[in-house]
């Protein structure tokens, strides 16, 4: 009976302040639809790649490929092997690689999605089961091409049309379209070019190995049985039947969606940290303000335990509301994400919404456990006060000593400065992850210490509201009054633009230390480059055309390579002339000539594998052949050059054909020569190419710059939730408190208070609180950017720059959310009868 009666009790209670309720359930409304958002955007597109590999590799009953993905692929002897082996019907060789298809002199845009080039094989040939021609038929001769539905509505080519196709370790090839392919799924961005066989080894490999091998078995033989043989005689090479291709595409694809939802549930997560703080909040000063209410239920026989349950209830309906409304809200976030992803064609695929039921249980999980866990707290405190202690005038605004929380808070600092110091002095994972620690040390020395941190604060800011005169004071008294309730409204708003600064102070710096490599490291004074994150670089035949270009004296054209060291991949640069006509590097042992056989090493990389110059070592490749070289030399650490520097005779054993392209091309000018003009040259020469842009130093710096402001411009949009929830937190307290100060505003109303007066108050006060969040959290921010960034020195970020432009603009903005976040709660005190309030107990 009593159970029932407090449920009434807590139920009355929501719905008599419909306005603080709604409130509060936004605060956990967007941070569980930030989390049920993210599980549903991966999940959607988990599923619909599931339905495109499931149609991959049909009809093939076992498939040969080199073991890595970088690696040379299948020798044609082993093919010849394969073919004679017992049990096999039919094998279909496949070479592959990237292109870009092009339509009147531009590159067809696929968003990030894929562009492939690969062989036909007639069906009498072929093993997997071919894509339908919807019009025309595929390539019978070379310079043949069958493009994809999609591509072919992106470039808009029609059967019979003639384009250009690039390959990048080929060049440019005129191509003439025999027909229209539609792929089983709809696959987004993704371009698809089909070649005749002859045309496509000749593209894509050397002559002596393909991709990997498609088998069919014969009538009566299993398909496991004959993968088996052949993985026993292939040691050396991955042997799968046709589910493990399916499977280990969508375990490929599954590893890449993970960091998309763990990057998307980080930023939630946070969203969620700030609405805690929110809603312990907002539950604390309801309990204050709802001491004699709770004392005169224990008056009449109401226990502890019921009391504490009670508030406990009402935070269990609001989160539980809260969540049922994210979990909606989540669903729209992905389905509008989506939406401007294919807005800006991204090259996903498109599916249904996938809505699994464990994003159903996470949401309402999540939601309603933060809530209850917030208000706990609060509930216990309301269990605990005395009734007749409660009834007494003034006990709302009692408060317990700081002492205790503050020395805490010290502790905390203390400790958090000490390990983010000491991290700071080392590079690397390790010194990171003490940097971390001592940053979460930090931000809870802020909670701890930020009631007894503000009163000092707020009275430095308050030189901010004196041209207010009495009015100003009023604020700054205001805001000082209750030290708990001002720190923790603030702390939302310190912990966002923690954040937001670290972050700022990160891409600054990475924009700084690139400014600064290439104005101390590049002497070239133009760079040829692809487009900008693309994933085809600079065509190999591009370095011959602009070294045939007027004023141009030395051309490097830096490639990539993968080999491995003691069993472990190593990234390397193989330059195509001496490289130090166009960089600037610093040699420590031995000399820079790399011959035929000669390797350079970073000093890191050659103090950890304990080689010297002139020392005779091996590298192995990724097909597990190894290759004797001679370490000529040792060069300091730069980041202009990977941990090994390989000849191009060494690159053309390693690196197969279709991936074979220059990532970058440095070109110095001779003396003399007339800049402007050669540029005008280089891009006249460099046009049939269309995907290469030439760039001088600062035009490099510009779209390094560019590709971290998007970045940036990401994570901003990411944090903005907590921000804003951060504000919705204010202006909840706000709210909250001119109910808590009816009687005051009333007093000084019936005394001349104007309302034009009471709102500024309240504006300045709500000001003043959310300036002080905006200086302690970039306070915080500036010391924990510098202290990560200290350890990504060895990654190049050597140079600090903190954006005081930004900061500047984040405190003075902090003051005009302070201002509107006050908007409502200032009216509705300015709307308070004097008398009405007066009369209220």
């Amino acid at each position: 009976m009593a159970s029932s009666v407090m449920r009434k009790v807590a139920l009355r209670n929501l719905a008599a302040h419909k306005v603080r309720l709604v409130l509060t359930v936004l605060s956990v409304v967007l941070g569980t639809a930030f989390i049920s958002g993210s599980f549903v955007f991966t999940d959607t597109l988990q599923s619909t790649f599931d339905g495109i590999f499931a149609n991959q590799a049909q009809g093939v009953d076992v498939r040969v490929s080199g073991k890595e993905q970088q690696s040379l692929g299948v020798p044609l002897d082993v093919v010849d092997k394969i073919a004679a082996t017992d049990g096999v019907r039919t094998v279909a060789p496949s070479v592959n690689g990237p292109v870009v298809l092009l339509e009147n002199g531009h590159a067809v845009q696929t968003g990030g999605a894929p562009s492939w080039g690969q062989s036909y094989l007639p069906p009498d040939q072929a093993v997997a089961k071919p894509d339908p021609f919807v019009a025309g038929g595929p390539p019978t001769a070379p310079f043949q091409v069958a493009i994809n539905s999609g591509g072919a509505d992106k470039a808009g080519l029609h059967v019979g049309d003639h384009t250009k196709v690039l390959i990048p370790s080929k060049g440019t090839i005129d191509v003439t379209v025999s027909g229209i392919y539609e792929p089983a799924s709809n696959t987004g961005g993704f371009v698809g070019v089909l070649f005749d066989d002859t045309q496509a080894r000749q593209l894509f490999t050397d002559g002596q190995h393909v991709a990997y091998v498609d088998i069919a078995v014969k009538p009566g033989v299993k398909a496991d049985d004959l993968r088996d043989s052949l993985a026993k005689a292939l040691p050396d090479y991955k042997v799968q039947n046709g589910d493990q291709v399916r499977e280990e595409m969508k375990e490929q694809l599954g590893n890449a969606l993970k960091f998309i939802n763990y990057f998307l549930l980080a930023f939630g997560s946070i969203a969620l940290l700030v609405g805690t703080f929110i809603i312990y909040n907002t539950f604390s000063m309801l309990v204050a303000q709802r001491l004699r209410e709770l004392a005169l239920l224990r008056a009449v026989g109401a226990s502890r335990g019921q009391i504490s349950r009670s508030v406990v209830g009402e935070s269990f309906i609001v989160g539980l509301i809260g969540s049922l409304l994210g979990l909606a809200a989540g669903v729209g976030l992905a389905f509008g994400l989506s939406a401007v992803l294919n807005a800006f064609s991204l090259g996903l695929p498109t599916g249904t919404m996938s809505l699994e039921p464990r994003t159903v249980l996470v949401a309402l999980g999540v939601g309603v456990v933060v809530t209850v866990a917030s208000a706990y707290a609060p509930a216990r405190r309301a269990a605990k006060v005395p009734p007749v202690e409660a009834m007494r005038e003034g006990a709302s605004s009692a408060g317990d000593s700081l002492r205790v929380r503050t020395i805490i808070g010290a502790v905390l600092a203390v400790a958090g400065v000490v390990l983010v110091v000491l991290g700071a002095r080392g590079t690397g994972g390790n010194a990171a992850a003490v940097v971390g620690i001592g940053a979460a040390a930090l931000i809870f020395a802020v909670l701890f210490a930020s009631p007894a941190l503000s009163r000092p604060v707020l009275e430095v800011l308050s030189v901010l509201v004196r041209p207010f005169g009495p009015i100003g004071r009023m604020a700054r008294n205001n805001a000082i009054r209750n030290p708990r309730r001002t720190a923790a409204t603030a702390f939302a708003l310190t912990l966002g633009l923690m954040l937001v600064s670290a972050i700022g102070i990160l891409g600054s710096s990475a924009k700084a230390s690139v400014s600064d490599l290439v104005d101390k490291g590049v002497k070239a004074d133009y760079i040829l480059a692809g487009p900008p994150g693309g994933l085809i670089s600079v065509p190999l035949a591009a370095t011959d055309t602009v070294k045939q270009v007027p004023g141009v004296k030395d051309v490097v054209a830096f490639h990539g390579l993968i080999v491995k060291v003691d069993g472990k991949q190593v990234v390397g640069t193989a330059p195509d002339a001496p490289m130090n006509t166009v960089l600037k590097y610093d040699m420590v042992q031995g000399n820079d000539t790399l011959g035929d056989d000669g390797v350079l090493v970073s000093e890191t990389f050659a103090t950890d594998h304990n080689w010297k110059a002139g020392q005779h070592v091996e590298v192995t490749s990724m097909d597990g052949k190894k290759y004797p070289v001679t370490v000529s030399g040792v060069y300091k650490d730069t980041p202009l050059l990977q941990a090994m520097v390989a000849p191009m005779s060494l690159y053309d054993k390693v690196v197969p054909v279709s991936y074979q392209s220059s990532f970058v091309v440095l070109i110095a000018a001779q003396p003399g020569a007339d800049l402007k003009a050669m540029r005008t040259d280089l891009e006249k020469a460099t046009a049939q190419y269309v995907i290469v842009q030439v760039q001088d130093r600062d035009d490099y710096k510009g779209a390094q710059g560019k590709q971290i402001n998007t970045l940036l411009a990401i994570l901003y949009g990411l944090l903005a939730l907590a921000v804003v929830i951060a504000i919705l937190g204010i202006v909840n307290t706000l709210a909250l408190s001119v109910v808590e100060r009816r009687r005051e505003i009333g007093m000084l109303r019936a005394v001349g208070m104007q309302r034009p007066q009471v709102r500024r108050s309240i504006y300045l006060e709500s000001m003043l609180i959310a300036i002080f969040g905006a200086v302690v959290g970039v306070i915080l921010g500036i010391g924990l950017g510098i202290g990560f960034l200290r350890t990504l020195k060895d990654l190049g970020l050597a140079t600090i720059a903190i954006p005081w432009t930004q900061i500047v603009l984040m405190l003075l903005a902090s003051g005009v959310v302070g201002v509107l976040a006050a908007l409502w709660p200032a009216i509705r005190a300015a709307r308070t009868p004097p008398l009405a309030a007066i009369a209220d107990l």
